[in-house]
This record gives C-alpha cells, sequence and structure tokens, in this order.
C-alpha cells in the first residue's frame, strides 16, 4: 500500500442499526456510501437496504443533521452488487456479532476489493485476530477493528485496533477520515477481549450486578443504588440498573459470553460472568430491560389512570412504586461515599473502586497508556472522568492502602505510581500523564 493513503468513498456492509449509522454519519460529511445489505425479493434486490434508509427520518436520535445527504447513500445487496465496493477507499464490515458470519463476509470482500483500498470490522468485542486467522496476507495487512459506539451520531468514542500485520499507514488514514473528517474521538486499544471500554464497563456491570444484591440485602433500594452508582462517581444518572436496562439484559448476558469464552485465566471478570439467580430469572422470562417494556424498571399505570415508575423488587420478585432516592451529605461526592458507612458505602468501595482497580491492572495490556483508557470510558460509557482521573479524585495511594489492608493484590499502574514516589497519575494542570516506564509525558 502506498504512502499518503486517504478515504474518499465508503462502503458500509450491513444495513442494521449500526451500519445505517455509519453510512448516516458519513453521508452527513459529504462522503458517499454504498450501503449493501442481503438481498430482497425479484424486483427490489435492494430492497433491505432501501427500507433501513428510509428509516433514517424517523431516528432517534436522529443519525443525520442534514437528512437530504441521505441520497448520498446507494443502496444495494451483497448477491448482486458487491463489484461495486471496488470503487471504494474503506470497505466497512457491520453485520451482526458472529464469528463465522463476518469471516465469511471478509473473505468475500477481500476477492472483491481493489488494491489500495482499507477493510475495517466493526465489533464489539471479538478480537481481530480470531477474525482475520488464516486470512490472506493482503487483507491481514489492510485491516482494522472500527468499533463504533452506539448511537453513533451521538457517542464521541471510536476505538481503533490494528493486528500485528497491520500496514503502518493503515491506523493514520483512519485516523484522519474518523478522527477528522467524521469528528470521532479516536482511541487506540490493543487486540484483547472487548477492547478497552466493554472490557471496563462490562466489568463494572457485571460485577456491580453481584454486589447490588449483597446491598439490597442490606436494606439498600434499588434507587438508593442508582443514586450511588451515578452522580457521586461521576458516572451517568441510569446509575447500575437503569443502565443495563437500556442495554438490556440478553446483550448483557451475549457480552457475558463472548467474555466467558476469551477472558485470560485469572482475570477477575471471570468471578462475575453469570447473572445473579434473580436476575437470570428476569432475563429467562423476557423482563430483560427497555426494549422488552419491563427490566428493573418499567412505566405503568396509577388508579387514576395516570403513567407511573415502576421498581421491580429483587428480593421479593414483585413491582412496586418507584421510591425517589436522597443521599446523605456524606454521600454526594465519590471520596465522600467511598470512605461512608452503610451499604451504599460498602457497595461504591466494591463496585467503584473495584472496576477503578481492574482497570490499573489492565495497562498496558490493553492500551500503551493511562490516557487512551481514560478517554475510552468519558467517550464511550459518559463517566465524567476516566479510571485513572477518578483514581487521582479519590487519592491513588489511599486506594493501594485500602487494597492492601484487605490482602488484596495492587494492580500494575498502581504500583508504578507508588514506585515512582508519586501521587497522582496526572500532573496539576492534565498537561502530562504517568507512562508505564514511570516517567512522566506530555497528553498529545
Amino acid at each position: 500500500m502506498s504512502g499518503g493513503l486517504t478515504i474518499g468513498k465508503v462502503a458500509v456492509i450491513g444495513a442494521g442499526t449500526m451500519g445505517l449509522s455509519i453510512a448516516a454519519l458519513c453521508a452527513d460529511r459529504d462522503v458517499p456510501v454504498v450501503l449493501l445489505d442481503r438481498a430482497g425479493p425479484a424486483g427490489d434486490r435492494a430492497g433491505p437496504a432501501r427500507a433501513a434508509i428510509e428509516r433514517l427520518p424517523g431516528l432517534r436520535p436522529a443519525a443525520m443533521k442534514r437528512l437530504e445527504k441521505a441520497a448520498l447513500i446507494t443502496p444495494g445487496n451483497v448477491e448482486d452488487d458487491l463489484g461495486r465496493i471496488a470503487d471504494c477507499d474503506w470497505v466497512c464490515e457491520a453485520v451482526f456479532e458472529d464469528l463465522a458470519t463476518k469471516r465469511d463476509l471478509l473473505a468475500r470482500i477481500e476477492a472483491a476489493r481493489r488494491a489500495g483500498s482499507v477493510v475495517s470490522t466493526n465489533t464489539s468485542g471479538i478480537p481481530l485476530r480470531d477474525l482475520v486467522r488464516d486470512m490472506p496476507a493482503h487483507l491481514r495487512r489492510d485491516i482494522v477493528v472500527t468499533h463504533f459506539f452506539n448511537p453513533v451520531a451521538v457517542m464521541r468514542l471510536c476505538e481503533i485496533v490494528p493486528g500485528p500485520e497491520t500496514a503502518p499507514d493503515v491506523v493514520p488514514a483512519f485516523e484522519a477520515f474518523i478522527g477528522v473528517r467524521l469528528g470521532k474521538g479516536i482511541v487506540h486499544a490493543k487486540d484483547t477481549v472487548n477492547f478497552i471500554a466493554n472490557r471496563i464497563g462490562c466489568f463494572f456491570m457485571l460485577m456491580g450486578l453481584h454486589k447490588a444484591m449483597d446491598a439490597l440485602e442490606a436494606g439498600a433500594s434499588a434507587e438508593a443504588i442508582d443514586a450511588a452508582l451515578g452522580e457521586p462517581v461521576g458516572l451517568p444518572s441510569t446509575g447500575l440498573f437503569g443502565l443495563i436496562d437500556l442495554i438490556g439484559l440478553d446483550v448483557m448476558d451475549f457480552v457475558a459470553k463472548n467474555l466467558a469464552a476469551n477472558l485470560p485465566q485469572g482475570d477477575a471478570g471471570r468471578a462475575y460472568l453469570r447473572f445473579p439467580a434473580p436476575v437470570q430469572a428476569m432475563a429467562e422470562r423476557g423482563q430483560i430491560g427497555r426494549k422488552a417494556g419491563a427490566g428493573f424498571y418499567r412505566m405503568g399505570k396509577a388508579a387514576d389512570g395516570s403513567r407511573v415508575r415502576e421498581t421491580f423488587d429483587l428480593r421479593t420478585g414483585a413491582w412496586r412504586a418507584e421510591a425517589k432516592a436522597v443521599l446523605g451529605d456524606r454521600e454526594r461526592t465519590a471520596r465522600d461515599l467511598i470512605v461512608s458507612q452503610g451499604p451504599l458505602g460498602r457497595l461504591a468501595w466494591d463496585v467503584v473502586g473495584g472496576t477503578l482497580a481492574y482497570a490499573a491492572g489492565l495497562v498496558p495490556g490493553i492500551a500503551d497508556d493511562i490516557v487512551n483508557v481514560d478517554r475510552a470510558m468519558r467517550w464511550g460509557y459518559a463517566w465524567a472522568k476516566g479510571p485513572f482521573e477518578l483514581l487521582d479524585e479519590l487519592d491513588p495511594l489511599d486506594v493501594a492502602q485500602r487494597l492492601e489492608a484487605a490482602r488484596q493484590p495492587v494492580p500494575a499502574m498502581l504500583g508504578v505510581l507508588c514506585a515512582a514516589g508519586r501521587t497522582r497519575f496526572y500532573d496539576a494542570e492534565g498537561r502530562a500523564f504517568l507512562g508505564v516506564d514511570g516517567r512522566m509525558h506530555p497528553q498529545t
């Protein structure tokens, strides 16, 4: 592949929510797109892709700022029109998360694309090495993972994951196009299961479900748990249960199975890959979240016919009226909450402290530095602060001492900080960060 690689025209294969959203984002930036999906019936072979484009005006949140630019998206199907990708500089595979399906499609893409084009697979956690194993060397040189976060038009994050054979000019080409032309925040991740944001975010959710059961048994309400695991620690107001309702227990179950197959032995996340029994029962009866009309919360009707929000009580298995939670004065900041007494303080230390410790043990395994980890969680999960920024707020030396006092291992980056004689991961101005080598490096 020649130097100075640029991306002009794009092909997106897969017209589901993610593929359509990527195509819409490109068109909104005046980039022509070929959108291919399965073949429709005779006489309307491009029908599925065309129907997807026709859904754009009704999508909420909006996938495009300028709907008239949808005219730049040309519909087609993978049976008749795959040859059209030969005119494209970037071919983005965005079909559903199934290894065999993606591998089959990538082989077909390789046969149809032109030399000099680049390929990406949009996956939330399937390792690139599994997708390209035994594929032609030419494809392995030209491919990366581009993990956009949904909804694409709203979420800033795009994780870029190269393989060991990816040519040196491929990642810069994606940085320029996705980061500059499409306006996304680029995070550089390594080819590990679930990459950065989902590795840490899913640990938070899956472990959180188990620790929340302890807090419920200790007398905390679901609403108080969500309040504690929200604004005080810089997380979205959905908290834990509300976030999982938004994602869906079905998706969380899929994620857990993927983690079970790919997490390294000894990884702390392996302890939380099965739902607690009451949550498993919810999933089995289809009570999976907002998409099903009910999860941990639902909208019900009061006696007067008005709509009211209801909470599912995991202890009793019954619905009740939502009870707004009010945190105490000593529970309104992350530092105060984590040192407070009672079930919410223990929950915050277990879940937030545990997640921060988990993240601190993953560098440099999932990313070369802490900056990419912090950006991934801010841009992908809407955390106000990334894990290492939050550790600085809590006092990382105090966190390390608490872990030692509890006879828990001090994770790698906390060990680096202690060995370097530093008290923070970032300098006071946020312009430099602690590297895995124990030295401060300028943040670019």
